[in-house]
């Protein structure tokens, strides 16, 4: 049994914000969490009240691994032009294992420094890097779904990168569970069936997919109404909206998680309700590629699953904290509006904003519940995922000390992080070394 005694705060629900300044956090060597208690209670072999505030793990719902090396960079052009100019003949170069596995060590520790304890990627059409990004988030101590990427329909993906038919999307993919889930100790991976989205996949694929989530029970990924093209694509060839032909495909389930989804509407949300999937809101990405501002709050008020997601490449930043202010910033624009010419009362969408309080719970316990897992807050049943956050130059108020830290904080101010009660990133702590 280990025992780490902190000031600790976390959501343990939307709306509702706790803080412990003196907390004793008891975990088995799984992981999880056994008791919470005043820390007074017993003895703690791990006191860090003097070195900062431990939160929860951040749970980044949508990451494209093979995009780190052009992160920051294509974000001048339209999403159908990024994808063919910069996006696809980078993730091309993943057929080289070498490269892949440089990029994915690379990325994973960059995620974890930054406090990611869950990440949710795509990986590339290639079985054997896709694996390796599996492999590689579990040596690291990362907890992680990994998909192997899906897409086959000639015409619509270039033809040096994609599947060669919807069999062999249907079946790699089926391949890519079984080896995941065959990993040797591995209790943290999970494989995801990711179907890039609808523009790049034909009809026998998209419904191979859905059947094999339903035989497999893996969880589904894919992108939903991102964008004006990538909306108007699949009405102009589905005669339905991304959600009901997603449903219809059998795609559309309690373990699916949809990213971006900015151009849904309230029919789509009321649907996605009903199945119980989730929303991964990408607001930097958003802001490049969306076209529009997601309605969050609206989402949230018919009670979606909700995280968020730095869709690494298409937002400039692995920093899942710099989405969660980036939350709270396009609510704010949606609500008050951005054209000044327009008059105050006509400019934005009433009732759009939303806090801090509610950009920390996406960040944490809401990624952990679209993804149904047991992490995100401190409480017995649940996983010790956590980060040691040290605010440089703070003086204020502690009662402030969370706005702080989701509207300012940086990764270097991340000073540690626990997986499964295990420290996965620290300075000179092994992957493999115990708090």
């Amino acid at each position: 049994m280990q025992a780490v005694r902190a000031h600790l705060i976390h959501s343990p629900e939307r709306g509702r914000i706790e803080r412990i300044e003196d907390a004793l956090v008891s975990f088995d060597a799984a992981g999880q969490i056994v008791r919470v208690a005043d820390g007074n209670s017993a003895p703690a072999n791990i006191d860090l009240r003097s070195q900062g505030v431990l939160l929860p793990g951040l749970v980044d719902l949508h990451i494209h691994a093979p995009q780190f090396p052009q992160l920051g960079t294509g974000l001048d052009v339209p999403l159908e032009d990024w994808l063919s100019k910069y996006t696809f003949p980078l993730e091309a170069r993943f057929a080289d294992l070498t490269y892949a596995a440089f990029v994915h060590d690379a990325l994973v520790r960059r995620l974890l420094a930054n406090g990611t304890t869950t990440a949710v990627y795509f990986a590339t059409i290639h079985g054997p890097s896709s694996l390796n990004l599996a492999e590689t988030c579990l040596r690291l101590g990362q907890r992680a779904f990994v998909g192997k990427v899906a897409m086959d329909l000639a015409g619509a993906c270039p033809d040096y990168y994609r599947d060669s038919d919807a069999a062999a999307s249907i079946n790699e993919t089926a391949d890519f569970i079984k080896a995941v889930r065959a990993m040797p100790g591995n209790d943290l991976v999970e494989p995801i069936i990711t179907p890039r989205f609808i523009p790049s996949c034909s009809d026998d694929a998209l419904a191979g997919l859905g059947e094999l989530a339903a035989s497999t029970g893996a969880a589904v990924q894919t992108h939903c109404s991102e964008s004006d093209w990538e909306h108007g694509f699949v009405l102009n060839r589905m005669g339905k909206t991304d959600a009901s032909a997603l449903d219809e495909f059998g795609l559309l389930t309690r373990r699916s998680v949809l990213a971006h989804a900015g151009h849904i509407t309230d029919a789509d949300m009321d649907l996605i309700a009903e199945r119980g999937a989730g929303i991964a809101h990408c607001p930097l990405s958003n802001a490049y590629f969306g076209n529009a501002v997601f309605p969050l709050r609206r989402a949230l008020a018919k009670a979606l699953h909700i995280g968020l997601g730095t869709d690494i490449s298409g937002g400039h930043s692995a920093f899942l904290l710099d989405n969660a202010r980036a939350s709270v910033t396009a609510s704010r624009m949606l609500e008050e509006g951005v054209d000044p010419s327009k008059d105050a009362a006509n400019r934005g969408v009433d009732a759009s904003r939303i806090d801090f309080r509610d950009a920390f719970y996406m960040a944490t316990k809401g990624g952990a519940e679209v993804l149904d897992l047991p992490v995100g807050a401190f409480k017995a049943g649940l996983q010790m995922d956590a980060i040691l956050v040290n605010l440089v130059d703070d003086f204020g108020p502690v009662e402030d000390l969370l706005q702080k830290i989701i509207m300012r904080a940086t990764p270097a101010e991340i000073t540690q992080t626990w997986v499964a009660g295990k420290c996965v990133s620290a300075p000179m702590v092994h992957p493999d070394q115990s708090v």
